[in-house]
């Protein structure tokens, strides 16, 4: 007995080919890609503006890290200085004649051997304030190092004395002014946050709403015990910085 097995083609009509790919389809349609675009667009609007911050935030840190080191660099010259009643080993505004430029307190740091010229520029600089060094020599006879700073400086040293108490500000990042709001366009920071160093050691990164008392309710004592205070002002009472207050740049 044979057994005969045919294979019948059924032919496929144009419309029902037209009908599979409709149930089938091979990619995405116009409304779809949309919802997916607007949805990436949603999440981004959240995530821009928090990348935003942790940059910022990484960005006070490492210059609160620098103002650190120079701080510790010079509390330790003063506190040598006082040690062994060596007046060229002194805080800033200690020095007589007086030391009135940051070159010129950078120049005692680097002669004394508490830092080098190679870490001046890192250590004064801040995001888009690149602080460099345009000149260094040393003489030969003795020993002094005279370093000369160009650039844009990312921080700010005030003229701090050995009397003053340990909430007194040694140095600020260089976008603030002492109980003044901090300005847009004035690098490191613009009005982002701003950095504080104490004379006591206390390092502070601090936001916009700190920069000035009225942040505390006008209160001049909450202000100084959170921000800090100038060099000869009393508790509780609010001086005014000018160019006298910190060393000048360069």
């Amino acid at each position: 007995m044979t057994i005969d097995f045919r294979l019948t083609v059924i032919p496929i009509s144009s419309k029902t080919l037209v009908a599979m790919n409709k149930k089938n389809p091979s990619g995405f349609t116009l409304i779809e890609l949309l919802v997916v675009i607007a949805i990436i667009a949603v999440l981004a609007s959240f995530a821009v503006p928090a990348i935003t911050s942790a940059l910022t935030k990484g960005q006070l840190v490492g210059s609160l890290n620098n103002v650190r080191q120079y701080y510790l660099a010079g509390y330790q010259m003063a506190l040598d200085g006082n040690t062994n009643a060596d007046a060229t080993y002194n805080w800033p505004g200690d020095y007589n004649p007086a030391v009135n430029t940051l070159s010129d307190y950078s120049s005692r740091l680097v002669t004394n051997n508490y830092l080098k010229v190679g870490d001046l520029s890192k250590l004064l600089s801040g995001p888009g304030a690149i602080c460099t060094i345009a000149s260094s020599s040393t003489d030969a006879t003795t020993g002094v190092t005279t370093v000369g700073l160009g650039g844009t400086p990312g921080l700010k040293v005030y003229r701090i004395k050995d009397g003053d108490s340990a909430n007194c500000i040694f140095g600020v990042s260089a976008n603030y002014t002492y109980n003044t709001a901090l300005p847009a366009a004035t690098s490191p920071f613009g009005d982002k946050g701003f950095v504080v160093m104490r004379k006591g050691g206390d390092a502070l990164s601090l936001r916009k709403n700190n920069a000035t008392a009225a942040g505390y309710g006008g209160d001049a004592t909450k202000f100084q015990s959170a921000v800090g205070k100038l060099t000869g002002d009393a508790d509780g009472t609010l001086g005014s910085e000018g160019s006298s207050s910190f060393l000048a740049f360069p």
